[in-house]
């Protein structure tokens, strides 16, 4: 330490030390804790009345074991900053934090480590809330929630069991109870699929019918079964090069029976409701993409019979000899209107359709490439096993087949309803059951791809001139649309295909073969149906068990075991649910980990609630009523967080949130009114000679400007902060040199919010040295005493605090802190030259410029307002309000002369410079109007008094 420095100078030691004690006064005091109208937190809520409110939300963390980096807290200390200001604007505001603590990452751990997930877990979130909290961020610690506690899940549970319990009325747009489609059957308002009447359906023939309506149903999907990690992951979850983004083992496409959520019945919805809510237009257009709905038909092709065609050597008439029923094949397409010039099929990997049309053996030689003694079949199952060892985006990546497995003839026929020919039935790797129905229609005439394709497998083309070849692509707009319109007409007429729109988005898959997950409220009976267990019965909770590892580890063919399988006293259970005492088995799979992020900023709302996820009166009070960022749709006023969650949580939680509304379980169409995007930390990271990152704190730069990695030459690149580049940089090491609120005015004061921005340690010290410098201009560093008076401010120190009152004010408003941080250097800086030359600051300064600072750093700030001789928190104190009078520059009124003779006058400010008065001038009408024609010779300007303007 340095002996020499005054006892009270603001310095990392004396920063920790305030910023530790009003952290500990804020919790002691309850300082952020809001008042519901309802509920467990209805104490105080009288002292709101009247205030609007205001629900800031961050996308919560995942409370890993590695813990923050300065890049975390970015979006973190954006919202505490919001969140300060509005309260000291009168709002009433809702401000918390919880943890997704669920998730494959947590349960690696557990495998590799041998301790359970539920304990790392809280070690967690205890070490993420203390780094938080150093942060100094205003959260209410009440409505804290995990969402692996038992209490929490609970209700994910319970919203599950709704959304099991709802169907989609295509009639009125809308989710509807199960109970009501029974209705609806039982007095005939529903047809069964095959026309019988209801009361003529078995028991499980109902039961059958109703569960393949529901909004939460099972199905056979193919799906990214990774053995090595034991589960099927999402396409986000699987690498380019078709392995697990976690681990990094093999992923490959297999069937399974999953549960799925039908959120593509909402697809209009989830596209149009985007119009009612503030986010950037950027993310509303990725949503739209994601949803990608498109307008046209869906045609069917059946079998071709009686029809011997040609095809690469190969003989085929595909009627069976038992005279079967002939397979349909449904295509959407948006471009019915080229339907004659089809000449062939290609279906999906994982079409069903395939096996059905692929006959025996090959009617008449065999195709290049097989030999007599292989069948179609055998052709077929070999395509598939190899296509499954790719990802869908390794299968889409270029033209057909390039860096994957091509296509392969199934052996089969389908006849185009336009012109009875009969088309040749494919399979291929860049055909996804995941888009349309898995299956299109080649049309080489239209589509290059299509060409391609046709070329490489020899098939035919369409004769020139042939006038089934369909209309020409190349006409205007309004005569495609008149094709297509008189297409869709013609299908509808034939009875060959209808109208329809299809979509980009899938059905959610909802299974995951993990053991730290949300369990499924789920039992099986006696025939394999699925029965929802009652409300009271909830939470279904997780059994212990110590081996989470998956088995077998690796092979595509290897069948999954949920490790919830080897608890064999938790698989089966023996309940009354309503028929007696009967033995259930319960659903083995558990939830993905988006389920808990869904709706997590409803129960911040009433965390402690027992009876109901969320108080009616506390929900709509905190989502529907009048806040300072109202909009149309409701919802969260201001929520923060990554781009990298632009599409599929924004839009799951979207779809949960709209099932629930239609239920009226929530007051709002959409959960999030206004969306905002921060950006990232970058950061120098350092690779070596093998092209792998080391860690950038070990890397030594030698006097030669020669970087190096223990003695090994390395290369920088700058990219996001983050584990992945081993670049990140510990908050705690910031608190240690500066403080927090110098990290969170740097953080702040980096550029805009929502950009990405370097981190230049030496500006770090500028914002350190910029709080030395206002803590000195109010307070005595060697008395520790405030040092302000009570003379008024001269006109020009008066002007400027109200200019920059507006300024942050500006700032603030707009989620643009480095604007405001500008202004309170500049206000500082005049502050400091004012108590150098008068030995003290006016208190008409000095407060307004501690309240502004307040929310960007609240600790120091705290500080100085109790040194000013203030006995509470200045986290209520209203937030200063500019007097635009005083805040307007003093003007003159300047006679303009021309050629000696008052024409006119004008009104500028008194300080204004002549090269501002001349394009003032050059604006004025009147000036032109006088001037017009004429040669300006000189203007001779007099600041202050008079302008005169010589012409000739």
């Amino acid at each position: 330490m340095n002996d020499d420095r005054p006892p009270f100078r603001y310095h990392a030691g004396l920063a920790a030390e305030i910023e530790q004690r009003w952290q500990r006064i804020w919790a002691a005091d309850g300082t952020f804790e809001s008042a519901n109208p309802a509920g467990l937190l209805s104490a105080g809520f009288d002292a709101q009345a009247g205030r609007p409110k205001c629900y800031v939300l961050d996308m919560f963390p995942y409370a890993s074991g590695i813990g923050l980096h300065v890049g975390h807290p970015v979006g973190y200390i954006g919202t505490d900053v919001f969140a300060r200001y509005q309260r000291m604007n009168g709002a009433h505001v809702l401000h918390a934090m919880g943890y997704d603590a669920f998730g494959l990452p947590a349960e690696q751990h557990a495998i590799s480590t041998g301790r359970h997930p539920a304990e790392t877990a809280r070690e967690n979130i205890a070490a993420m809330r203390a780094q938080l909290r150093r942060l100094g961020l205003g959260h209410d610690l009440r409505r804290e929630i995990s969402t692996a506690d038992p209490g929490y899940y609970r209700w994910t549970q319970w919203i599950f069991t709704r959304i099991f319990g709802s169907w989609w009325d295509e009639r009125t747009g809308t989710a509807r109870p199960v109970a009501e489609l029974v209705t609806e059957h039982e007095a005939g308002l529903q047809a069964t699929p095959d026309g019988r009447p209801w009361d003529e359906l078995t028991d499980v023939e109902r039961r059958r019918l109703v569960d393949g309506r529901r909004l939460a149903y099972l199905s056979e999907e193919t799906v990214n079964w990774c053995p090595g990690l034991g589960t099927v992951l999402s396409n986000e979850e699987v690498t380019a090069d078709g392995r697990s983004d976690v681990g990094n083992y093999p992923v490959y496409r297999r069937a399974m029976r999953q549960w799925m959520l039908r959120i593509t019945a909402f697809a209009d919805r989830l596209a149009a409701d985007l119009d009612l809510v503030d986010w950037p237009e950027s993310i509303k257009q990725m949503q739209r993409n994601w949803i990608g709905a498109s307008d046209g038909a869906l045609i069917t092709l059946h079998q071709h019979r009686g029809q011997r065609s040609e095809h690469s050597g190969v003989q085929s008439d595909s009627v069976s000899a038992e005279g079967s029923a002939r397979p349909g094949i449904e295509v959407f397409t948006t471009r019915p209107d080229t339907l004659p010039a089809a000449t062939f099929v290609v279906l999906a990997p994982e079409h069903p359709a395939a096996t059905l049309l692929a006959p025996r053996h090959w009617p008449a030689g065999t195709p290049a490439g097989w030999t007599a003694a292989d069948t179609p079949l055998r052709a077929l199952d070999d395509f598939r096993q190899r296509a499954a060892q790719f990802s869908e985006r390794q299968r889409v990546i270029g033209p057909a087949g390039a860096g994957t497995s091509g296509g392969v003839f199934t052996g089969g026929y389908v006849t185009n309803p336009a012109t009875g020919q009969p088309m040749p039935v494919f399979v291929a790797d860049y055909v996804l059951m995941s888009y349309g129905t898995g299956a299109i229609t080649g049309v080489p005439e239209h589509d290059q791809r299509d060409l391609e394709f046709s070329r490489r497998y020899g098939i035919p083309p369409r004769p020139a001139g042939d006038p089934a070849a369909g209309p020409d692509p190349a006409g205007n707009p309004e005569a495609t649309a008149a094709a297509i319109s008189a297409a869709i007409d013609w299908l509808e007429r034939t009875g060959t295909g209808r109208p329809a729109r299809s979509y980009r988005l899938r059905d959610w898959l909802f299974s995951r073969q993990r053991y730290w997950g949300e369990p499924f409220p789920i039992v099986y009976d006696g025939a394999g149906l699925p029965v929802a267990l009652p409300d009271d019965l909830l939470p279904v909770e997780l059994p212990e068990i110590i081996d989470f590892r998956p088995a077998p580890e690796d092979g595509a063919a290897s069948e999954p075991e949920p490790p919830l399988a080897r608890a064999a006293d938790w698989v089966t259970v023996e309940l009354d649910l309503g028929d007696g005492q009967q033995v259930y088995r319960r659903e083995l799979n558990t939830m993905p980990q988006w389920a808990g992020s869904c709706w997590y900023y409803l129960r911040y709302l009433d965390p402690g609630a027992e009876d109901e996820f969320v108080d009616p009166r506390n929900e709509s009070y905190w989502m529907a009523g009048p806040g300072p960022e109202a909009h149309g749709a409701g919802g969260v006023d201001l929520y923060v967080g990554g781009v990298e969650h632009a599409v599929l949580h924004l839009l799951y939680a979207r779809f949960w949130h709209k099932v629930l509304y239609d239920l009226g379980y929530v007051s709002t169409a959409e959960p999030f009114g206004r969306l905002f995007n921060q950006g990232y930390i970058l950061a120098d990271a350092f690779t070596d000679e093998r092209g792998r990152y080391v860690p950038a704190a070990e890397v030594v730069t030698g006097a030669d400007g020669s970087l190096t990695y223990r003695g090994r030459p390395v290369t920088a690149r700058t990219g996001k902060m983050g584990k992945s580049l081993k670049n990140g940089i510990s908050p705690e090491d910031m608190y240690r040199r500066y403080g927090a609120d110098t990290l969170r005015l740097y953080e702040m004061a980096m550029g805009p919010l929502d950009t990405d921005r370097p981190w230049r340690p030496g500006d770090v010290a500028g914002m350190h040295r910029f709080l030395q410098r206002l803590w000195r201009a109010i307070v005595d560093e060697h008395t520790g005493t405030a040092t302000v008076s009570q003379r008024p401010l001269d006109e020009q120190t008066l002007r400027s605090v109200h200019q920059t009152i507006m300024a942050v004010r500006d700032g603030f408003g707009a989620l643009r802190f480095h604007t405001a941080i500008a202004r309170l250097i500049e206000l500082t800086t005049s502050a400091t030259r004012i108590t150098a030359r008068d030995g003290s600051l006016p208190r008409a300064l000095a407060e307004p410029l501690v309240l502004m600072l307040a929310p960007l750093a609240p600790h120091v700030a705290e500080e100085l307002w109790q040194r000013l001789g203030h006995s509470t928190s200045l986290a209520y104190e209203p937030f200063p309000v500019a007097d635009e009078s005083l805040a307007a520059e003093p003007t003159v009124r300047l006679p303009v002369q021309v050629n000696g003779k008052t024409r006119f006058t004008i009104e500028v400010a008194a300080a204004v410079h002549a090269q501002e008065l001349e394009r003032v001038l050059a604006a004025d009408p009147r000036f032109t109007e006088l001037t017009g024609g004429r040669t300006v010779e000189r203007l001779v300007i007099v600041p202050g008094r008079i302008i005169n303007v010589l012409v000739r």
